[in-house]
Protein backbone atom coordinates (compact mmCIF):
# COMPACT_ATOMS: atom_id res chain seq x y z
CA UNK A 1 0.00 0.00 0.00
CA UNK A 2 2.69 2.17 0.81
CA UNK A 3 4.22 1.57 -2.53
CA UNK A 4 1.37 2.20 -4.16
CA UNK A 5 1.25 5.68 -2.31
CA UNK A 6 4.61 6.55 -3.29
CA UNK A 7 4.00 5.67 -6.57
CA UNK A 8 0.37 7.94 -7.02
CA UNK A 9 2.37 10.73 -5.34
CA UNK A 10 5.37 10.62 -7.77
CA UNK A 11 3.25 10.41 -10.95
CA UNK A 12 0.92 13.50 -9.59
CA UNK A 13 4.35 15.29 -9.50
CA UNK A 14 5.30 14.54 -12.90
CA UNK A 15 2.08 15.07 -14.57
CA UNK A 16 2.07 18.33 -12.23
CA UNK A 17 5.65 19.37 -13.77
CA UNK A 18 4.57 18.54 -17.00
CA UNK A 19 1.43 20.50 -17.10
CA UNK A 20 3.66 23.55 -15.50
CA UNK A 21 6.47 23.21 -18.34
CA UNK A 22 3.65 22.98 -21.12
CA UNK A 23 2.06 26.07 -20.33
CA UNK A 24 5.05 27.91 -19.29
CA UNK A 25 6.37 26.98 -23.22
CA UNK A 26 2.58 28.54 -23.88
CA UNK A 27 3.47 32.04 -22.71
CA UNK A 28 4.27 34.22 -25.81
CA UNK A 29 7.92 35.83 -25.43
CA UNK A 30 7.80 39.35 -24.14
CA UNK A 31 6.50 41.74 -26.68
CA UNK A 32 8.56 43.49 -28.88
CA UNK A 33 8.45 47.31 -28.35
CA UNK A 34 6.31 49.41 -30.52
CA UNK A 35 8.17 51.48 -33.59
CA UNK A 36 8.40 55.35 -33.11
CA UNK A 37 6.39 56.14 -36.54
CA UNK A 38 8.71 57.74 -39.57
CA UNK A 39 6.54 61.15 -40.42
CA UNK A 40 8.01 63.70 -43.05
CA UNK A 41 10.57 65.77 -42.54
CA UNK A 42 9.14 69.09 -43.83
CA UNK A 43 10.48 72.22 -45.93
CA UNK A 44 12.62 73.74 -43.35
CA UNK A 45 15.64 71.51 -42.61
CA UNK A 46 18.51 73.35 -43.06
CA UNK A 47 20.40 73.52 -46.23
CA UNK A 48 23.42 74.02 -44.88
CA UNK A 49 24.35 72.51 -40.91
CA UNK A 50 25.50 75.68 -38.66
CA UNK A 51 28.57 76.06 -37.33
CA UNK A 52 27.26 75.68 -33.94
CA UNK A 53 25.70 73.09 -34.58
CA UNK A 54 26.06 70.79 -30.73
CA UNK A 55 23.33 69.50 -28.13
CA UNK A 56 22.61 73.45 -26.46
CA UNK A 57 20.28 74.97 -29.16
CA UNK A 58 20.01 77.86 -26.33
CA UNK A 59 23.34 79.56 -26.69
CA UNK A 60 24.83 80.57 -29.97
CA UNK A 61 28.75 80.73 -29.82
CA UNK A 62 30.19 84.48 -29.88
CA UNK A 63 26.52 85.71 -28.52
CA UNK A 64 25.83 86.86 -25.21
CA UNK A 65 22.19 86.34 -25.04
CA UNK A 66 20.51 83.12 -24.70
CA UNK A 67 17.42 82.32 -26.66
CA UNK A 68 14.17 83.38 -26.03
CA UNK A 69 11.38 81.41 -25.23
CA UNK A 70 11.37 78.86 -22.39
CA UNK A 71 14.00 76.97 -22.04
CA UNK A 72 13.31 72.47 -22.33
CA UNK A 73 15.88 69.76 -21.24
CA UNK A 74 14.76 67.49 -23.93
CA UNK A 75 16.10 63.18 -23.12
CA UNK A 76 16.12 60.25 -23.87
CA UNK A 77 16.77 56.83 -25.51
CA UNK A 78 17.45 55.33 -29.02
CA UNK A 79 16.41 51.38 -28.89
CA UNK A 80 15.95 48.63 -30.69
CA UNK A 81 12.53 46.87 -30.94
CA UNK A 82 13.93 43.94 -27.76
CA UNK A 83 14.77 47.01 -25.69
CA UNK A 84 18.73 47.46 -26.14
CA UNK A 85 20.50 50.73 -26.87
CA UNK A 86 21.20 51.25 -30.41
CA UNK A 87 24.89 52.34 -30.07
CA UNK A 88 26.70 54.94 -32.37
CA UNK A 89 22.88 56.78 -33.16
CA UNK A 90 23.57 60.71 -34.29
CA UNK A 91 20.49 62.45 -33.20
CA UNK A 92 19.42 65.90 -34.75
CA UNK A 93 16.70 67.57 -34.01
CA UNK A 94 15.81 71.16 -35.11
CA UNK A 95 12.67 73.42 -34.78
CA UNK A 96 11.47 76.97 -35.10
CA UNK A 97 12.37 79.90 -32.39
CA UNK A 98 10.10 81.12 -29.96
CA UNK A 99 8.32 83.36 -32.50
CA UNK A 100 7.66 80.45 -35.14
CA UNK A 101 10.70 81.43 -37.21
CA UNK A 102 12.87 78.52 -38.67
CA UNK A 103 16.23 79.20 -39.77
CA UNK A 104 15.73 78.76 -43.07
CA UNK A 105 15.41 80.82 -45.97
CA UNK A 106 12.23 79.49 -46.93
CA UNK A 107 10.54 80.52 -43.91
CA UNK A 108 9.15 83.92 -44.72
CA UNK A 109 7.41 84.44 -41.42
CA UNK A 110 9.88 87.21 -40.35
CA UNK A 111 13.68 87.30 -39.10
CA UNK A 112 14.74 84.38 -37.05
CA UNK A 113 15.90 84.69 -33.34
CA UNK A 114 20.02 85.00 -33.94
CA UNK A 115 20.60 83.51 -30.04
CA UNK A 116 18.17 80.65 -30.71
CA UNK A 117 20.98 77.73 -32.63
CA UNK A 118 17.55 76.03 -34.79
CA UNK A 119 19.20 72.92 -34.84
CA UNK A 120 21.39 70.50 -33.27
CA UNK A 121 22.90 67.17 -32.83
CA UNK A 122 24.71 64.60 -30.63
CA UNK A 123 25.99 61.18 -30.28
CA UNK A 124 24.39 58.20 -28.00
CA UNK A 125 25.88 57.32 -25.25
CA UNK A 126 26.52 53.62 -24.54
CA UNK A 127 23.36 53.22 -22.87
CA UNK A 128 21.83 54.53 -25.76
CA UNK A 129 20.87 58.32 -24.15
CA UNK A 130 20.66 61.65 -25.79
CA UNK A 131 20.35 64.97 -24.22
CA UNK A 132 19.31 68.25 -25.72
CA UNK A 133 18.97 71.66 -24.53
CA UNK A 134 16.69 73.53 -26.34
CA UNK A 135 13.28 75.85 -25.95
CA UNK A 136 9.79 74.62 -25.35
CA UNK A 137 8.45 73.90 -28.89
CA UNK A 138 5.57 76.59 -30.12
CA UNK A 139 2.54 76.76 -32.46
CA UNK A 140 2.96 78.65 -36.08
CA UNK A 141 0.22 79.21 -38.57
CA UNK A 142 -1.21 75.41 -39.77
CA UNK A 143 1.01 73.52 -37.22
CA UNK A 144 0.89 72.35 -33.53
CA UNK A 145 4.34 72.76 -31.20
CA UNK A 146 6.32 70.06 -32.45
CA UNK A 147 10.30 69.56 -33.09
CA UNK A 148 11.48 67.22 -35.75
CA UNK A 149 14.28 64.27 -35.16
CA UNK A 150 16.24 62.66 -37.20
CA UNK A 151 18.31 59.29 -36.02
CA UNK A 152 21.24 57.72 -38.56
CA UNK A 153 23.68 55.56 -37.94
CA UNK A 154 25.19 51.83 -38.60
CA UNK A 155 22.93 49.41 -38.77
CA UNK A 156 19.48 50.65 -38.94
CA UNK A 157 17.39 52.75 -41.92
CA UNK A 158 17.43 56.56 -41.05
CA UNK A 159 14.45 57.41 -38.97
CA UNK A 160 12.82 60.87 -39.03
CA UNK A 161 9.95 61.65 -36.88
CA UNK A 162 8.39 64.56 -35.30
CA UNK A 163 7.85 65.00 -31.37
CA UNK A 164 4.55 66.36 -30.05
CA UNK A 165 3.53 67.81 -26.63
CA UNK A 166 0.74 66.09 -24.73
CA UNK A 167 -2.13 68.35 -23.88
CA UNK A 168 -2.02 71.42 -26.51
CA UNK A 169 -5.41 72.49 -28.37
CA UNK A 170 -3.90 72.70 -31.88
CA UNK A 171 -2.86 69.06 -31.61
CA UNK A 172 -6.29 67.91 -32.77
CA UNK A 173 -6.17 70.68 -35.83
CA UNK A 174 -2.70 69.29 -37.01
CA UNK A 175 -2.34 67.27 -40.38
CA UNK A 176 -0.09 65.47 -39.83
CA UNK A 177 -0.75 64.73 -35.86
CA UNK A 178 -4.28 63.58 -37.24
CA UNK A 179 -2.93 61.13 -39.65
CA UNK A 180 -1.71 59.06 -36.92
CA UNK A 181 -3.72 56.61 -35.35
CA UNK A 182 -4.01 56.81 -31.64
CA UNK A 183 -1.44 54.55 -30.77
CA UNK A 184 1.03 55.58 -33.02
CA UNK A 185 0.34 59.24 -31.16
CA UNK A 186 0.79 58.77 -28.28
CA UNK A 187 4.41 57.08 -29.25
CA UNK A 188 5.56 60.56 -29.88
CA UNK A 189 3.22 62.53 -27.77
CA UNK A 190 5.54 63.53 -24.41
CA UNK A 191 4.34 65.48 -21.03
CA UNK A 192 6.52 68.68 -20.64
CA UNK A 193 6.78 68.98 -16.46
CA UNK A 194 8.47 72.23 -14.55
CA UNK A 195 12.19 71.77 -13.87
CA UNK A 196 13.39 74.47 -11.84
CA UNK A 197 16.15 73.00 -10.35
CA UNK A 198 17.84 73.11 -13.74
CA UNK A 199 17.84 76.38 -14.33
CA UNK A 200 17.16 78.28 -11.15
CA UNK A 201 18.56 81.91 -12.55
CA UNK A 202 16.24 81.51 -15.00
CA UNK A 203 12.52 83.85 -14.44
CA UNK A 204 10.69 81.60 -16.42
CA UNK A 205 11.83 78.95 -15.09
CA UNK A 206 12.39 75.05 -17.32
CA UNK A 207 10.75 72.39 -18.04
CA UNK A 208 11.50 68.80 -18.66
CA UNK A 209 10.48 66.20 -20.84
CA UNK A 210 11.45 62.47 -21.98
CA UNK A 211 11.31 61.33 -25.77
CA UNK A 212 12.48 57.59 -26.18
CA UNK A 213 12.81 56.27 -29.58
CA UNK A 214 12.57 52.75 -30.43
CA UNK A 215 14.18 52.24 -34.41
CA UNK A 216 12.72 48.84 -36.39
CA UNK A 217 15.28 46.13 -37.56
CA UNK A 218 18.50 46.91 -36.27
CA UNK A 219 21.50 44.94 -37.38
Amino acid sequence: MAGFLRHATTRRRLMVGAATLAALRAVPAAAALPWTPGQTEGPFYPLELPLDSDNDLVRVEGRPERASGTILHLGGRVLDPEGRPVRGARVEIWQCDAFGVYHHPGDRGGPADPDFQGFGATEVTDDGAYRFRTIEPVPYPGRTPHIHFKIAGPGFEPLTTQMYVAGRPQNERDFLYRRLDPKARDLVTVKLVPAPDLEPSTKSGAKRASFDIVLGVVT
